[in-house]
Order: structure tokens, then C-alpha cells, then sequence
């Protein structure tokens, strides 16, 4: 396990608060002036670079390669120089450490002779020099003059050719290449990428690189690629927060700790039981089970597709029924019902023959109903994301100079707009997953539930209303022919939604986090409440009863009186 101090180092980076709605700065990208920090870029940057910047979390960096390398390099000179080794043997130290600088200090510190002998870092060669004019190749046996020879440090002398042979397969087999030893199979002397610079071709040497670039991130307990297909940007993460949502600069936002799209305020438990169940076979048995019903003869399940009680199973079998009792329809006809009743199902289920079948399609049947409602609104909100998310890169890139020229206010001054989208976009994640988050409610926790519908309902008619403004009342702007009087109130009514929608929200997070644990206060001041109103009001009225004004006055609450 890597030390408190390590967890926390990743490359001097603060730990910070992981909130959309903090406000917080962040560390990766200071503003070297005065002006304040909107969490905006130029207007030739994409939405996602705004999303990732705006959401402006503290505990977590986003890298693009020239920031990986920097940031290796960095780790590999602090190692060399703190411990008076060269920088190939601080990288191989590094790489076996799993990049982690606090315990290369930690462990080479405690036992210096152990980790050497592990790692494969050795003080003197096992092989002493040569000064004869010719050395023989420890692989093909031939000799080679001195200059032909190469050996790493445990002084094993291997011929050039044969050198480059066995580093090109090595490196062909994959990243396990970056931990390879001598070719004496005695030998645990580590090779390093001086070796592979020097010998191997430069498409091996792309490849060397490449691998050595990846496990930098692969390897680091404190970093992970972006898992969006195609983006290869990796994210420095700082624990200590408690939040792990984090955003890439290609704008896609993912859990630290299960690598999913970020959900907060689920736990990723919860999102692990709703992707599993989204994808999963049950709820295809659940519909067959409540929607069909098997053919008495084949067994194959059969949809009831028109209205009359007369089946007729799918060729070959091609076996005639009734849906109701299932029982062979030329036993059917005027006397049992017609087309459209039983009186044999209906006599048999009186008699309790049904019952157990029936309850158990009317438990699949309410199973899929519930999974429906929540799974539907579920999509919808991610669906009317999407559309947020477009609709801000065209607020960005086309709306915004369109209404400055007609409305003759500068850009800087319509920042206000893409302040909105962005609280739609992250509203609309928020309530997303809001939604399986109560599939998941237990039902016996009544309080809970309706403590939970009531933030959500208010959550989602904020969000609705922002929504609708942004999309619609500014239309009338876009289109109008000059400038409005009625755009500054515009302004102000959209303002004040983005705000009063930020706070919706804000409730909702912070009570979902908190696993709902408000609703036992609230109920027990309100009993409370309740309690102490209705004993005032009790003695108060006895008072009067008898004609005692004094018995009466006595027993009142303070808040009577006023």
C-alpha cells in the first residue's frame, strides 16, 4: 500500500472539494491575472472542454501526453537525484514500485542491498572487465571485438546482433518488455530503455515508448486513462474528498472508483445493480412471463396480440387454444363463453386452480410496470442531456455572436446563457440518476420515499422551468429584428432560474449523500411540533370548558399569545 504521504503527493496537487456547485478553482489551470475564473474557454474550444473546466474540481487533473511525460520525468529526476542513482536506474526502480515515489524512498531507505538485488539494480558486475582483444557472445558463441559487445550492469557479455534480437522480441511479446533481464538465465540484472535506445530499431523503440508512456498511468495507483472510446487524456487524481466524479477534457465525466459514468450522488453500487439489471436477460423474462403465455403443446411462449380469446400456435405446431383456460378450443364455443369469456377459467378460478399462476404474472407484471416508470425517465434525462450538450456548442460557437450583434451587448456580457446550459447539462446527470437511485428505495421506508419524491419533484420542476427559458424565451430574442427592451429582464428571470435551480439541486445531492438521514429530524420535529401545538390547544380549550380563565391562561404555550 502506498504511504499517506504518497496518496497524497501527486505532483504537489491540493486536495479539493469535487463539487459542481463549490465554486472551487482549479489547481491544473490558474489564471495568472486579476479577472475571476468563470470556468470558460475561447470560443473555439468545444462544450466539453467548458463542462470539464466549469465543473472546476480541485481534487483532480486532466493530462494530455506532453503533461504525462513532463510529469514522469519530473518523478524519475526526483528519485535519481534524492537517492545518487542514474536516471535509467531510477526509472526501472520507479516501474517495479509502481510509480510510486513515496515508497521507492520508503523501501530504499529501509534496505538498500534488498530492493538492489530485487529490482535487478546492481553495485558491481558479476562479470569483471575484460581486457582481452576478443570476448565470446554468451548466446551464438562467437567472438567479437570489445566494441561488438554490450552488457548491462552485471557485465554479461552478448553480442550487438544477438542484443537486438532478443530486445526486438521482448518488445514484440508487449509491455512486458519494460521489466527485462539479462539474457543469462542466472541473471536477474534489469535492463533498461538506455539499452533499448542504443540497439533496437526505431519502429521497437516506438513501441519501448509507448509501453513505458502507458504504464505510467496503468501502473499508478493514482492515475486512469479517460475511458471514453478514442480519447487517450488520463486523469491525476487526488484522494481525500469523498467525491469521485471526475472530468476529461474530451467532456467525458466517470467515476474514480468504478471507472463508470459519473453518478453522483449514487453510490456505485447502485450503478452497478442498474447497468447489470439494464443489460441483464431478467427483464426480457420478466415481459414473457407477464405478456405470454406458454402453447399447451410446444411449450412456446405466445403473445395475445388481438382481442378474441382464440389462440392459434405459430407453425408447425399450429395447435388451436383458449388464452384463458388454455384448454383445446374445439372444447369452446357458445356454450362456454363465446370469443371473448370463459366460464370453465372463470368456474376454475373460483375453485383456486389459477391462482398461483396468476399471482405470479401479476408479480412480473408490476415488477416490469415499476422498472418501466423509473427505467423510461431514466433515459429521458440522459436523451435531453445529449440535447443540452448540443445545444451549448451551438450557443458557443453560433448563438452567442448572433445575439450580441442583434441585442448590441458584448459577448463577455452573455456569459449568463452558457452558465444556464451548463447547470441543465449537470441537472439533467443528476436527475438521471436520481431515478434508479429511487428504483433501489426500499418501499417499507415510506418517509424516506416521500421525503425523496418531494426534493426530487422540486429538483425536476426547477430544472423543467430553466430548461424551457434557455430554450424558448431566448428564441425571441435570436429572431427579433434589433435590439429589446425586454432582454435585461430576460436576463434577470434566467439568472435567478439558474440560481434557484442550482440550489434545487444542491438539496437534492447533499440529501441523497447523506442516505435521506434528514427525514428522521424533520418527522420528529414535526411530531414534536405537532405534540406540543395539540397539548396547548387541549389545555386551552379544557380552561375555557370550566370557566377558568386562570387554569386556562396557564396551560398555554408562549406561541399562543402571539
Amino acid at each position: 500500500m502506498d504511504s499517506e504521504e504518497d496518496m497524497l503527493d501527486a505532483h504537489d496537487m491540493e486536495s479539493g472539494e469535487d463539487d459542481f456547485y463549490s465554486g472551487g478553482t482549479d489547481d491544473c489551470n490558474d489564471s495568472d491575472d486579476g479577472e475571476p475564473d468563470y470556468g470558460f474557454v475561447e470560443e473555439d474550444a468545444d462544450d466539453s472542454a467548458m463542462i470539464a473546466s466549469h465543473r472546476s474540481q480541485k481534487n483532480f487533473c486532466a493530462l494530455r501526453e506532453e503533461d504525462i511525460r513532463r510529469h514522469q520525468m519530473d518523478d524519475i529526476e526526483r528519485v535519481s537525484v534524492v537517492l545518487s542513482i542514474t536516471e535509467v536506474e531510477a526509472s526501472i526502480l520507479l516501474r517495479h514500485f509502481h510509480w510510486s515515489v513515496g515508497r521507492v524512498h520508503d523501501e530504499w531507505f529501509a534496505d538498500e542491498e534488498r530492493v538492489r538485488k530485487t529490482v535487478g539494480i546492481l553495485e558491481s558486475p558479476v562479470v569483471p572487465p575484460s581486457d582481452d582483444s576478443e570476448l565470446t557472445c554468451g548466446i551464438c558463441f562467437d567472438s567479437y571485438p570489445p566494441e561488438k559487445i554490450a552488457s548491462v550492469s552485471c557485465g554479461h557479455p552478448f553480442c550487438t546482433t544477438c542484443w537486438t534480437g532478443y530486445i526486438t522480441t521482448t518488445i514484440n511479446d508487449g509491455p512486458g518488455c519494460l521489466m527485462l533481464r539479462c539474457p543469462d538465465p542466472s541473471c536477474l540484472a534489469a535492463v533498461g530503455h538506455d539499452m533499448v535506445d542504443k540497439l533496437a530499431s526505431e519502429e521497437d523503440k516506438e513501441k519501448y515508448n509507448r509501453y513505458f508512456l502507458r504504464s505510467y498511468i496503468e501502473d499508478n495507483r493514482k492515475m486512469k486513462w479517460c475511458p471514453a472510446p478514442g480519447c487517450d487524456y488520463a486523469i491525476d487524481f487526488v484522494a481525500g474528498s469523498g467525491n469521485y466524479d471526475v472530468s476529461c477534457l474530451c467532456s467525458f465525466s466517470f467515476c474514480w472508483n468504478c471507472t463508470e459514468e459519473a453518478h453522483r450522488p449514487v453510490d456505485c453500487s447502485t450503478v452497478s445493480k442498474w447497468i447489470l439489471k439494464n443489460s441483464a436477460e431478467s427483464e426480457n423474462m420478466n415481459w414473457i412471463l407477464a405478456n405470454s403465455k406458454p402453447c399447451p403443446r410446444c411449450k412456446r411462449p405466445i403473445e395475445k396480440n388481438q382481442g378474441c380469446m382464440h389462440m392459434t400456435c405459430t407453425p408447425p405446431c399450429k395447435y388451436e387454444f383458449c388464452w384463458l383456460c388454455l384448454g383445446a378450443w374445439m372444447d369452446h364455443g357458445e356454450r362456454t363463453g363465446g370469443f371473448y369469456a370463459c366460464n370453465r377459467y372463470e368456474v376454475a378460478k373460483q375453485e383456486g386452480q389459477y391462482d398461483e399462476t396468476e399471482r405470479r404474472r401479476e408479480m412480473a407484471k408490476n415488477s416490469l410496470e415499476r422498472y418501466t416508470h423509473y427505467y423510461e425517465r431514466w433515459a429521458s434525462n440522459q436523451t435531453s442531456r445529449q440535447k443540452a450538450m448540443a445545444d451549448l456548442q451551438q450557443a458557443q460557437t453560433q448563438n452567442l455572436e448572433k445575439l450580441s450583434d442583434k441585442q448590441c451587448t458584448p459577448e463577455s456580457q452573455l456569459k449568463f446563457i452558457l452558465e444556464a446550459w451548463l447547470q441543465i447539462i449537470e441537472c439533467r446527470r443528476v436527475l438521471k440518476w436520481t431515478y434508479a437511485y429511487g428504483y433501489y428505495l426500499p418501499d417499507h421506508e415510506h418517509a424516506k420515499r416521500q421525503f425523496f419524491e418531494y426534493l426530487q419533484g422540486e429538483a425536476e420542476s426547477g430544472l423543467e422551468r430553466l430548461h424551457q427559458c434557455v430554450e424558448k424565451d431566448l428564441a425571441q430574442f435570436l429572431n427579433a429584428e434589433g435590439p429589446s427592451k425586454d432582454f435585461n429582464d430576460f436576463r434577470t428571470k434566467l439568472a435567478g432560474l439558474t440560481s434557484v435551480t442550482k440550489n434545487y439541486f444542491e438539496n437534492l445531492v447533499k440529501a441523497l449523500e447523506n442516505g435521506l438521514a434528514d427525514v428522521d429530524s424533520h418527522a420528529a420535529c414535526s411530531s414534536k411540533s405537532t405534540s406540543s401545538k395539540s397539548t396547548a390547544c387541549s389545555s386551552k380549550t379544557r380552561g375555557k370548558g370550566k370557566g377558568s380563565s386562570r387554569t386556562g391562561g396557564s396551560s398555554r404555550n408562549p406561541d399562543d399569545n402571539l
